[in-house]
């Protein structure tokens, strides 16, 4: 019984410090020691990349969006890297590239966004490499305020910030998204962040680190192994569309941290870098990542310990009032709080998801996109 009763509160604790005790220790950390970031104006050679699959719907926009940059005009070069797309993407590209030789496409065999990334990171010539996705739009100033940042060369990573336009349907991860954002500034100004966003990075291009295990999390952890920073830039911005709805939604966090699995399992994120970074990675990412198996361990314990004491007693109750929540907003039952509930159950079951389907089947080949997205 005590094997329960300690599986109790390691989980319950695992659970609170990832979500609430470590923001606030983040939060007060990075006020008591900040660490600031040596921006300078500067206008270094970038090279711009977009991958892209079947985007005939968005890319046109989205090379019109790039080539309005306030960047001088000079000193930028953007390549389409098609992933084996079917339809008029490559036409609507080569269209561009007609009357701007700013544009270049370059076609890759089908291999997924991870592999048309590593394949492209050695394009171009500029001094900076720039991400983007497809369906992304930056501010005019986005890449000015991007690439800042790597005038500090203690910096090897920066990740602007991503602003979720409100959904078509019924998703509530903008909600989230301004938590993790206010998160990522916490880290930012403590040292570095524990993840970046592909619509919106940049880096030296003797820093990028080809690898099979994503981008947003494994590059500034692999860059901390370094000795290099990965930091947040809230004033480079772009804008996206959430999916469409919370089941989207789950799909897309299903996919993502089926990723995920793969870099705890295979990539040693952490290796080389400090005793810092390895704390927030462990509070971060590995906590919240195993969230689902927590969640289900706390409450299979709970159940065993019901004639144990009251604490216990409250702990089951507070977890199936939860579940009823959900169960409520699933329902469609317009409830205060049930949309918040039922997104978070969704997310942590899509922890389990990615887990078990990385287990059995690796890591996907090819790139899906959320419904609603474009």
């Amino acid at each position: 019984m005590i094997v329960i009763v300690v599986l109790f509160w390691v989980t319950l604790a695992a659970i609170v410090w990832t979500h609430l005790g470590y923001p606030v220790a983040a939060a007060l950390l990075a006020r008591l020691r900040p660490r600031a970031v040596a921006r300078e104006d500067w206008t270094p050679s970038v090279t711009l990349i977009v991958p892209a699959h079947d985007e005939e719907d968005v890319i046109a926009g989205r090379l019109e969006n790039l080539l309005a940059q306030d960047y001088p005009p000079e000193r930028l070069e953007i390549v389409v890297g098609s992933d084996a797309s079917t339809d008029r993407t490559d036409e609507i590209v080569e269209e561009v590239a007609g009357r701007e030789p700013r544009v270049r496409l370059v076609r890759c065999p089908r291999g997924g966004k991870l592999a048309t990334l590593n394949r492209l990171h050695t394009q171009g010539s500029g001094d900076v490499l720039a991400f983007t996705d497809a369906n992304t739009r930056w501010e005019p100033d986005a890449l000015r305020k991007l690439v800042r940042s790597l005038a500090d060369p203690e910096v090897g990573y920066v990740t602007g910030k991503l602003v979720l336009r409100e959904a078509d349907g019924t998703n509530l991860e903008a909600l989230y998204w301004r938590y993790e954002l206010w998160l990522r500034e916490q880290e930012s100004a403590l040292g570095s962040i524990t993840g970046g966003n592909g619509a919106i990075y940049a880096l030296r291009r003797e820093t990028y680190i080809p690898q099979p295990y994503g981008q947003d999390a494994a590059l500034p952890a692999f860059l901390a192994g370094k000795g290099l920073r990965a930091v947040y830039d809230p004033e480079a911005i772009a804008y996206e569309k959430p999916a469409r709805d919370l089941e989207d939604e789950f799909a897309r966090k299903a996919r993502m941290f089926r990723w995920a699995w793969h870099l705890l399992f295979a990539g040693r994120p952490t290796r080389g870098a400090g005793r810092l970074f390895r704390f927030q990675w462990f509070s971060h990412r590995t906590l919240r990542y195993a969230s689902g198996i927590l969640h289900l361990t706390f409450l299979l314990a709970t159940t065993a310990l019901l004639l144990d004491g009251t604490v216990y007693v409250v702990a089951w109750i507070l977890q199936l009032a939860w579940l009823a929540l959900a169960g409520l907003a699933w329902l469609r039952v317009p409830l205060p709080g049930a949309g918040v509930a039922y997104y978070y159950l969704l997310v942590t079951l899509a922890t389990i998801v990615g887990a078990v389907r990385y287990v059995r089947g690796g890591i996907p080949g090819t790139w899906e996109r959320a419904e609603g997205t474009r």
